[in-house]
């Protein structure tokens, strides 16, 4: 039976800058001996001494013994050469990411450590297949890939090659674990998980921008008020570095040949070549230049609160809308017409969830001139923002009944240029495709989609578990819709989320 390695065992980290000290202080406060090797003169005495203070503030706020802060770094040791890690149970390589650099290095590791030894590289976007066929014994090889700050968050996967054996990654789960991570199991492609199944979160943002369905601070807002992310994809692509974020979609488009789903934005391209990355050179989609300020998000001004409002059904929006209608003193009537994708109308305003169709799509198609559309949020009675899409044949006093209704209950209203699937609807829909995808070819399990997108990125939700509660049928239809629209293979339905519409299956 797989264990997590004993603690007597020396692990090594090859690289002193932020990920290789952040690793080596896991191991240390796990309990392990641990070397530090990187090629920069003092860099690894200098990241030691940075970790020592870091024990002692964890014990001057008291959430460790000053005993225990003394005992964890005192395990921590600067090594200078290759051949000092002879003994080391497990080596964790944090060096630059180059396929060609790491495998010569861990190639030179085989003469040294010994047989029974671990090699691990922290790579977020290199194929551990790759990385392995340089090795005499490839089985030695897998993933362990933190996430930044390493001592702090709790992600970790275990990324396994074609050819890593099977107790190798048990080994390193049960070592994390150990480490009190929270690992997920991984098979090697591009992107592993997180960097795979997140990169929709940032594409259908800068499609919606470049379609000019909203600006960035508005988009941002509706993200975060509606969708419950930490933060707004533009606000997010700043703070990572365009550098960093474009580099890694470019980097998992051509490994998946291409494939449009992955495709890098030209807008973003734009911001590469002009030097504005982000945060790190004060401008990015923003400006951080002293004095800058931050655009704020469009804001519909408050309207007149409708009269003859119905609500329709029972949906998780229809019962959210009631109460908050309910809590402001609004009268409405309520009606269980079944078969009807209406979740209000408010004078001549007919109101509904996108669908992934244009508002204007939706008229037509309904015979519903005044259509006015509203997004997707993760819980309509929380949420404090809704975006709307009003439909072309729409008059402008029953758009404004609409947008008023809706004021009326609490929300703040950004009223978007009439794009299909608005921006937090086509993003999940999006998300949860690329989340089945991974399943589906067996990257990893249904569960360690949803822990990896929470822990991994602080998603509000993992996009499975989302699905499940939009519906996926719903979500198909979403994906279809926007198929539809683009005619692009970029918006295809993954097959297990077809097949789970056919089953009458979620992903519970």
């Amino acid at each position: 039976m797989t264990q997590a390695l004993s603690k007597h065992a020396v692990v090594a980290v090859i690289g002193a800058g932020a990920m290789g000290a952040g690793i080596a202080q896991v191991a240390a406060f796990g309990g392990h001996p641990v070397k530090l090797l990187d090629n920069r003169s003092g860099a690894a005495a200098q990241a030691i001494e940075g970790i020592r203070a870091q024990f002692e503030k964890m014990a001057a706020r008291g959430k460790i013994s000053p005993e225990t802060a003394t005992a964890a770094g005192a395990r921590l040791q600067a090594v200078a050469q290759l051949v000092d890690l002879f003994d080391a149970a497990l080596v964790v390589e944090a060096i630059v990411e180059n396929l060609q650099v790491k495998q010569t290095l861990f190639k030179a590791l085989e003469a040294v450590v010994s047989e029974g030894c671990i090699l691990a590289s922290n790579t977020s976007s290199i194929s551990i297949t790759a990385i392995g066929a340089a090795l005499t014994d490839p089985q030695r090889l897998a993933g362990l890939h933190f996430f930044n700050p390493a001592p702090l968050m709790a992600l970790v996967e275990v990324v396994s090659g074609l050819a890593t054996a099977p107790e190798v990654a048990s080994t390193l789960y049960d070592t994390a674990l150990a480490w009190g991570k929270t690992p997920v199991h991984a098979r090697s492609t591009p992107g592993f998980i997180v960097n795979r199944v997140a990169r929709p979160y940032y594409a259908e943002a800068l499609r919606v921008l470049t379609e000019g369905g909203a600006d960035c601070a508005t988009l941002d807002a509706c993200c975060r008020e509606a969708g419950a992310f930490r933060m707004g994809p533009f606000e997010l692509m700043d703070m990572i570095g365009h550098d960093v974020n474009f580099a890694v979609t470019s980097s998992v488009w051509r490994a998946f040949f291409n494939d449009p789903r992955f495709l890098p934005s030209l807008i973003q391209q734009d911001l590469m070549d002009a030097g504005f990355l982000g945060k790190k050179s004060s401008r990015g989609f923003y400006n951080y230049q002293e004095g800058a300020s931050k655009p704020q998000p469009v804001t519909v001004p408050a309207l007149a609160r409708p009269h003859d409002i119905v609500l329709y059904g029972q949906s998780a929006a229809a019962q959210a809308l009631a109460l908050r209608l309910q809590a402001n003193g609004v009268g409405f009537t309520r009606t269980q017409a079944m078969g009807t994708t209406t979740l209000a109308t408010a004078g001549a305003a007919s109101l509904r969830i996108t669908d992934g169709r244009t508002a204007t799509r939706c008229a037509f198609d309904s015979q519903t001139p005044n259509t006015v559309l509203v997004d997707l949020a993760l819980d309509y009675q929380t949420a404090t923002r809704l975006a709307v899409s009003v439909a072309a044949q729409c008059d402008d006093t029953a758009a404004n009944c609409a947008i008023g209704l809706l004021q009326a209950a609490g929300f703040a209203v950004s009223q978007l240029q009439d794009i299909p699937g608005l921006i937090v609807m086509r993003t999940v829909a999006m998300l949860a495709n690329e989340a089945a995808d991974a399943v589906n070819q067996g990257v990893c399990d249904a569960t360690a989609v949803d822990t990896a997108m929470r822990l991994g990125v602080n998603y509000p939700c993992g996009p499975l578990a989302w699905a499940n509660s939009i519906g996926l049928a719903q979500v198909s239809t979403v994906l279809g819709h926007l198929a539809q629209t683009y005619g692009e293979d970029r918006y295809r339905t993954s097959p297990l989320i077809q097949h789970h519409v056919f089953a009458a299956k979620d992903f519970s």
